[in-house]
């Protein structure tokens, strides 16, 4: 939490930052605690202005890419699926107590919910830029268009809907990404 105090050689109010939030973070969720922020803003990317959600997701792109260059093809897939489930499960109570913390049904700067339907857009995609491409600009059409069930998942309470719904939306990326695949549109 983050409290006003007086500077008591100039009397000018500043921000007390004792508490050792960092500055990108503070604010962004006054009563929720520091580890739920920082993995609810994706480590303060959700502060990023235009789109924190195009960034979070971009940015998981670059590092799901970097990562699946270093694993063996046989890893990427299980390793993927293992991580955006780790994601979501982490990501529910984060984007909760950072929701509760702003006051905020679903706070825009709340973005780990990206972060787990991006991941879940690429599973089991080949490492290629065309295919990273496509999964990007689905999940992303997809999680702001919202089609039938994704918006109705939106309405579950607090974090669950907060990040069930990118993840609905990213089932949608991966279902069209590997149709996409199947039928050579991805070479």
């Amino acid at each position: 939490m983050q409290f006003a105090k007086t500077n008591e050689v100039r009397g000018a109010t500043t921000p007390d930052r004792s508490a050792g939030v960092p500055p990108a973070v503070a604010g962004a969720s006054r009563g929720a605690p520091l580890w739920a922020t920082l993995v609810g803003t994706f480590l303060g990317i959700g502060r990023i202005r235009p789109g924190p959600g195009t960034w979070a997701s971009a940015t998981t792109v670059i590092l799901w890419a970097a990562l699946a260059r270093a694993l063996t093809p046989w890893q990427r897939t299980p390793i993927a699926i293992a991580l955006a489930v780790l994601v979501t499960l982490i990501g529910v109570p984060a984007a909760t107590r950072v929701a509760r913390g702003s006051g905020m049904k679903d706070p825009q700067f709340v973005v780990i919910d990206e972060v787990a339907g991006q991941l879940v857009a690429l599973i089991a995609v080949p490492l290629a830029w065309k295919s990273f491409l496509a999964g990007f600009i689905l999940f992303r059409a997809f999680d702001i268009l919202k089609p039938p069930p994704v918006r109705q998942l939106e309405a579950l309470p607090e974090g669950i809907g907060i990040v069930l719904d990118d993840v609905a939306a990213g089932l949608y990326a991966l279902g069209v990404v590997h149709l996409f695949l199947r039928f050579g549109l991805l070479r």
